[in-house]
């Protein structure tokens, strides 16, 4: 990787560039996917590639390649990129070398080491999980496991090396007998330690739960949103205001907020590139600055946004470390690293007298990214009855806003969830309208 990324450095500088940036990436994974109880299909896939950021006088252009063989001409249509576009009177310049902190929890031996047959065994224990529990059956579902690597290297002494592993297995089943009823679960980690009979056993059990729904009255009431609800709600509208390249194109209702109370004085919410074996923890972001815990709400006023190398020199601050990529084949952008909802953590479908609890979502990716609104359809939803789950709901609709459900949380449980990049329990939201 050094040998690759020190050659294309010092060709982008020959060629002209006045700042150079290569991002190399490799990623070994195994997976196996569901289908009707049996595994359908089992592979094994390594990919690798490069990509090449060069600026000249505040032009960048960007170029990829997944062939090593290719590196001088990916590396002359990135200058010629940069050569021919605009000046941007925004960029200040590529991060610069600086301390960074050591991380734990991000890396599993026994994870890369597994071989094709041992994913297709724990694949098989989930759908034995699902099947232990009568009348249901799997529809889709997948296991998998993944080791990554990739370097950072730059024109300002940025030399940066991080590697880590991960694994996640999902299962969808539904009912056989009597009522249609369908549910999910997953789990994800960084280290081999996902039950995986569990979450089949789990969402089997759930979808036997969720049989011979009742119907009930629209009205406002006690909502509590699983992690898995919560975050699919929270990904979609709270997550893009916090953006700085939204909050800097005038698309976040938070502009102007900072310092300011926008959520109830118990919430904390951070972003957290440290976090000990996250989803998204590694020892910087993905252009080179390093990682760091940035709080974004404390107790319930906005303290932050995100920002990576390029919006915060336009905002004339620092990166907290949130330059993101989707892969080598694209440049950095905003992005969240491991986002923590704290809350008070309490027995909360105990302390509920009566309301209504929600497993999961549907349609959360409609939402008013801008606004905050939403309005979703809820799955494996039930009633709550003197501090005790009691009936399924047969069918449910969801709507609110996000922005005013912060400052209506009176209740979290213990049951924390890595949900993706989202670290969240199970919340208690008050007059939330729900429709039957």
């Amino acid at each position: 990787m050094f040998e690759h990324a020190q050659k294309t450095i010092e060709l982008a500088e020959k060629l002209g560039a006045d700042e150079a940036e290569v991002y190399i990436s490799y990623n070994h994974s195994i997976s196996a996917d569901i289908r009707k109880n049996t595994i359908e299909s089992a592979k094994e896939n390594v990919s690798q590639g490069i990509g090449i950021r060069s600026i000249i006088n505040g032009a960048v252009g960007f170029a990829s390649t997944n062939n090593v063989g290719r590196i001088e001409d990916v590396v002359n249509i990135s200058v010629s990129s940069a050569k021919v576009r605009d000046s941007d009177p925004e960029w200040t310049s590529l991060p610069s070398n600086a301390k960074y902190p050591e991380v734990s929890g991000t890396y599993d031996k026994r994870i890369s080491k597994i071989g094709l047959d041992e994913c297709i065994g724990l694949t098989g224990k989930m759908i034995e999980g699902a099947l232990s529990v009568p009348g249901v059956n799997t529809t889709s579902g997948s296991f998998s496991t993944s080791f990554n690597k990739h370097l950072i290297m730059n024109t300002n002494g940025v030399e940066i090396v991080d590697e880590g592993t991960g694994v996640s297995g999902f299962v969808d089943v539904i009912t056989t007998k009597g009522d249609i009823s369908t549910a999910y679960d997953f789990e994800v980690s960084r280290s081999l330690d996902i039950d995986v009979f569990g979450i089949g056993a789990s969402a089997s059990s759930l979808a036997i739960r969720s049989q011979d729904g009742i119907s009930i009255e629209p009205k406002k009431t006690d909502v509590i949103l699983h992690p898995f609800a919560f975050s699919d709600i929270f990904e979609n509208t709270f997550e893009p205001s916090i953006d700085a390249d939204n909050m800097q194109k005038e698309r976040s209702s938070l502009i102007g907020k900072k310092g300011e109370i926008i959520a109830t004085s118990d919430l904390n919410i951070i972003d957290d590139g440290l976090l000990e074996g996250g989803i998204e923890t590694s020892i910087s972001d993905e252009e080179g600055t390093p990682s760091q815990r940035t709080p974004i709400i404390e107790k319930g006023i906005f303290k932050s946004f995100l920002y990576d190398n390029y919006t915060a020199g336009k905002d004339n601050t620092s990166s907290t470390g949130n330059g993101m990529r989707h892969s080598y084949v694209s440049s950095p952008s905003v992005g969240p690293r491991n986002l923590i909802v704290e809350y008070p953590s309490s027995d909360v479908i105990a302390d509920t007298d009566e309301g209504v609890f929600i497993n999961t979502v549907i349609g959360a990716h409609t939402a008013n990214a801008i606004s905050g609104d939403f309005s979703v359809e809820a799955r494996n939803a039930f009633t709550i009855k003197d501090g005790q789950i009691d009936k399924p709901i047969k069918s449910l609709m969801l709507s609110g806003n996000i922005f005013e459900m912060l400052n209506k949380i009176t209740g979290a449980g213990s049951d924390v969830r890595k949900v993706g990049g989202t670290v969240v329990p199970s919340l208690r939201i008050s007059e939330m309208s729900i429709v039957g």
